[in-house]
């Protein structure tokens, strides 16, 4: 294992700067601290055909960070073809990776799959696959993330409803293991009816679970993966019955969005962590520095994953600092 000491920088007030980008080159990040305040740091690997892993002392530590390829696709069948936006998890001693995968010969046919490895260091140990994880139906869906709350465990995804009316929606159930959920009750967190979750494409996509100050917050992101992606919030009362559709709220408007005026394009598919200090909250996310895009936005490298300090309002909800460059 390779790890990084890089020290935290802070400002002349002893705010924490953070060296953005944290990792060129990498969409769709995802943060893991462990309890030793390791970091571990996994994304869409630009080439879509591996699963790489890299880990620091300090977010800024990731930057230079040595990685290490966990997985390769398979050359035909399933997983052979857009390994996405994978996730880290530890749970009850094993880490799981979560993750979005087609097939060759059908590349928009995504299915969402696991990886599971027992070794106490997810840098080292072997990985194995876990097969595909069930979401009740059988079409495009990807993006899984887990989270617990109150003694449960449940999982959100994006997928297409069975009628196919829009390319994805949220989705949660309660997990009934580490890479299974209870299909049986299942129920939509938020569909692509704004105009800005609409743009191009009718998308809502990549959540993230932030608990704090009695609520619980879900990130999203909506339209094409473009200048148009943007950020969405929902939220719910922390005692709430998750499982309600009735005790999820959402705003109306964006909370985060591209910036011409910082060179902040498109940022979105975004994930939290704590900081250095064990109390600030981060987000984590991608964006490009320009608009035009160099070929189309799947084949575009430059979603450089970055990191900056979340602040809190008076009624609790977090500021992500629209106007605010890295």
């Amino acid at each position: 294992m390779s790890l990084n000491a890089a020290e935290t920088t802070t400002n002349a007030d002893g705010k924490i700067v953070y060296n953005n980008p944290i990792v060129e080159q990498r969409a769709d990040p995802w943060i893991y601290k462990d309890t030793d305040g390791t970091y571990y740091f996994i994304g869409s690997h630009p080439e879509y055909n591996q699963i790489v892993l890299r880990s620091a002392k300090t977010i800024n530590g990731l930057k230079d960070a040595t990685e290490k390829v966990l997985w390769r696709k398979h050359a035909s069948g399933p997983m052979s073809k857009h390994i996405w936006a994978p996730e880290l998890h530890k749970v009850d001693g094993k880490w799981y990776i979560h993750f979005a995968a087609s097939r060759a010969e059908d590349i928009w046919h995504i299915s969402m799959y696991a990886l599971v490895n027992d070794s106490a260091n997810p840098m080292e140990g072997s990985w194995r696959e876990a097969g595909q994880v069930e979401s009740g139906w059988e079409n495009f869906a990807l993006d899984a993330t887990m989270f617990e709350h109150k003694g449960k465990r449940y999982m959100i995804w994006a997928q297409a409803d069975k009628e196919r009316t829009y390319n994805s929606a949220l989705w949660m159930a309660e997990m009934t293991g580490p890479t299974s959920i209870d299909t049986d009750n299942v129920i939509q967190l938020t569909k692509p009816e704004l105009p800005w979750e609409t743009v191009t494409y009718k998308v809502n996509e990549g959540a993230a679970v932030l608990i704090r100050n009695g609520k619980v917050f879900v990130t999203y992101s909506a339209s094409a993966t473009d200048h148009n992606y943007t950020m969405g919030l929902l939220w719910a009362d922390a005692d709430a019955d998750l499982m309600d559709k009735s005790s999820w709220n959402k705003s109306q408007e964006p909370v985060f969005s591209t910036n011409e005026a910082v060179k902040r394009y498109g940022p979105g598919h975004n994930s939290f962590t704590v900081a250095e200090d064990g109390k600030t909250d981060v987000l984590i996310y991608h964006a490009r520095t320009y608009k035009e895009l160099i070929g189309n936005p799947l084949t575009d490298p430059n979603r450089d994953a970055r990191a900056r300090v979340i602040t809190w309002d008076e009624n609790g909800f977090p500021v992500f600092g629209q106007e605010l460059a890295d």
